[in-house]
């Protein structure tokens, strides 16, 4: 158990805006930083970091809460996990009590997972650096790369013996069980036979975003033709190789301040270009290129450089993924290395200025990358030509925004020699026939459903006026709780005729007494059991608490009720991703009138609940046979008081 020393000490040092900059390019919007939802596919940022309240919320998936959430749910953490994780990255000491063996037990088979893998990477570098034979095999073809002792420690490479059961063995002796070696698949077993899936290879870990492993890539060292050259973990539930990309972690600081991205193929074009000093760039390690690899990268930059060797067949082979990254509405350019040479090997053998250099001077635009390609062979060939300019007009077709369509259509034109009417209108065919097979598959889809009963719901689903109500007075008392206002209140008087009479009184209040006091005079509780919770806990925390701080209560609430303050508090901010000033419509800001909207919210509540009391009374008359008398008296005080509460609120009932 962590000490809650270390926890406190973790809350007061992390900053929000930071942590989550490692994972999602965030920009500047008001007081506030806006980004890309790391939890869902978009293009318009829906996701918003406070840093003065030290919250975040994802408007499009609904997730929010403090940093400890944020990497809870983007990197499945444990609370204990994030806690570790943000000491770690602002160099705090844990302290911690030494676990039960009932609290081991608890931990989950996925928290397992990461513990076997994290022990299989130092076992690894372990069997790498401080055997002989690690040293003698492994070690040698590392430094045969190029590789710096420095840079094999920073990616953590290893070396798995060539034994059957080596690992395996060492696991189990440590407390590891088999079914989660089974599980990651570091460990083969078949029926009463067990063996290690990376014997006798150089082990390259791949991690996640924050670090954590996933899986291993691992190449063979021996002339083995049956054996795979390189060998990847089989799919787990941690690792999916079309959500991972290589070298994500190491890079994702870089890929966010160059606002560019390179992407490459295999894990030693990755490391040999951080050696030389390029960090920013990643690898989908030898598999096909996936939207899930493409949002990761879309999180931190919309800038994507390809960079490809020499091998024409391979890039051709390539092309899909470059119209997979426009449909992301990402920018593509694409570099390839002279005949013979690779990224890794032209890294090894040029220096950080050569490297940078060559890399500004031949990274092409992709229009001109795919005609330079395929003119070669089109150029004697008219159909040849013909085919090649409809594959450059459907990579045109994939670009969502249409700017940047009619730009490269222009492009396109000039480079092939071709009008651009002619391809407009190749461009508007291709739209058609995919709205027409989008309407064809609707069709079939209808056709499907004709059968099926479909139940209409009988109205349209009011809006719930209460909870909106009772979240109103959360957010009041979350925001403005401490603040010290005038409230006026409608007093009954006796005027000089004897008529009763409004007449306004003021008196100075804390927003939050006020609130309390006429929710307790009325003895109304909220009726939402979560809000309750809140409002008690609020209540209390702004009694006891000289200064109220937003940060530090979310932080005490458990992970439920965190949840739904920061719906709450950043359901307030919601409108800056609208930019509603760039439309000249400005929002008056709540805080020029808090007395007054602490007020009318307490008065439209009672007035709510007491129409909901005589909608009760009148049913009541209409179940009753006989007298009537009292109940329908009791409608009319209760009539009464709502009108009188409706001219405290200037509202025509």
């Amino acid at each position: 158990m962590i000490h809650k020393t270390t926890i406190d000490q973790v809350y007061e040092t992390a900053r929000l805006e930071e942590v989550i900059g490692d994972f999602v390019q965030l920009k500047k919007s008001g007081s506030n930083f806006k980004g890309l939802s790391p939890f869902s596919d978009e293009r318009t940022p829906s996701f918003m970091v406070s840093p003065v309240k030290q919250i975040w919320k994802d408007f499009s998936s609904g997730k929010g809460g403090n940093v400890v959430a944020f990497l809870m749910e983007h990197e499945h953490f444990s609370y204990p996990e994030a806690i570790k994780y943000l000491a770690k990255k602002y160099n705090i000491e844990i302290e911690e009590t030494e676990q039960t063996d009932e609290q081991k037990e608890e931990a989950s088979a996925r928290e397992s997972m990461y513990l076997v893998s994290e022990f299989a990477k130092d076992y690894f570098v372990n069997q790498l650096t401080k055997t002989e034979l690690g040293k003698a095999i492994g070690l040698s073809y590392f430094k045969e790369r190029g590789f710096t002792d420095e840079t094999i420690k920073k990616f953590g490479l290893g070396y798995s013996p060539d034994q059957w059961t080596a690992f395996t063995d060492e696991a189990v002796k440590k407390g590891y069980q088999l079914e989660f070696l089974e599980s990651t698949g570091l460990t083969i077993v078949k029926e009463e036979k067990k063996f290690d899936r990376f014997k006798s290879r150089v082990m390259f870990p791949i991690l996640s975003m924050s670090g954590r492993v996933l899986g291993f890539g691992g190449r063979i060292l021996t002339n083995d033709k049956k054996a795979a050259k390189y060998l990847n973990s089989p799919e787990s539930d941690i690792y999916h190789k079309s959500k991972v990309l290589y070298g994500i972690y190491h890079a994702k600081q870089s890929i966010a301040k160059e606002d560019n991205c390179y992407l490459v193929e295999g894990y030693t074009d990755v490391i040999q270009f951080h050696q030389t000093g390029i960090k920013n760039v990643v690898s989908s390690s030898g598999t096909a290129l996936t939207p899930d690899q493409i949002r990761l990268i879309n999180r931190l930059t919309k800038n994507i450089t390809v960079l490809f060797d020499g091998d024409a067949a391979g890039l051709r082979a390539s092309l899909r993924g470059i119209d997979l990254i426009l449909e992301q509405g990402m920018n593509v350019k694409v570099c390839t290395f002279p005949d013979g040479e690779d990224p890794d090997s032209f890294a090894k053998n040029n220096s950080l200025e050569e490297l940078s250099d060559y890399l500004k001077e031949n990274a092409k635009d992709f229009i001109q990358f795919k005609a330079s390609l395929l003119m070669e062979d089109a150029k004697s060939d008219p159909i040849k030509k013909a085919e090649l300019v409809r594959d450059m007009v459907t990579s045109i077709s994939k670009i969502p925004d249409r700017i940047k369509t009619e730009i490269y259509i222009r492009e396109c034109s000039r480079i092939m020699d071709v009008s651009e009417d002619v391809l407009f209108s190749t461009l508007a065919q291709m739209g058609k026939k995919e709205l027409a097979d989008a309407n064809k598959k609707y069709k079939q889809q209808q056709k499907e459903q004709a059968f099926t009963v479909v139940k209409t719901p009988e109205a349209t689903q009011k809006v719930d006026a209460l909870f909106e109500l009772e979240q109103k007075i959360i957010q009041i008392l979350l925001l403005y709780g401490h603040q010290e206002e005038d409230f006026e209140d409608l007093v009954l008087k006796e005027n000089e005729e004897g008529e009763l009479i409004l007449e306004p009184e003021i008196h100075k209040a804390k927003v939050f007494e006020k609130i309390y006091l006429d929710l307790q005079q009325d003895e109304i509780e909220l009726a939402n059991e979560q809000f309750k919770a809140v409002y008690y806990s609020l209540i209390e925390a702004l009694n006891e608490q000289e200064e109220f701080k937003i940060d530090q209560y979310v932080n005490t609430l458990n992970s439920e009720l965190s949840s739904i303050v920061t719906s709450i508090l950043m359901d307030d901010e919601k409108y800056q991703l609208a930019k509603w000033d760039e439309k000249d419509i400005y929002v008056k800001a709540k805080d020029k009138t808090v007395a007054q909207l602490a007020s009318e919210t307490i008065l439209s509540l009672r007035c709510f609940l007491i129409q909901q009391k005589v909608s009760e009374l009148q049913q009541e008359t209409v179940d009753k046979k006989d007298d009537n008398k009292e109940v329908l008296e009791e409608v009319m005080n209760y009539y009464s008081l709502k009108m009188l509460l409706a001219r405290k609120l200037n509202r025509v009932v």
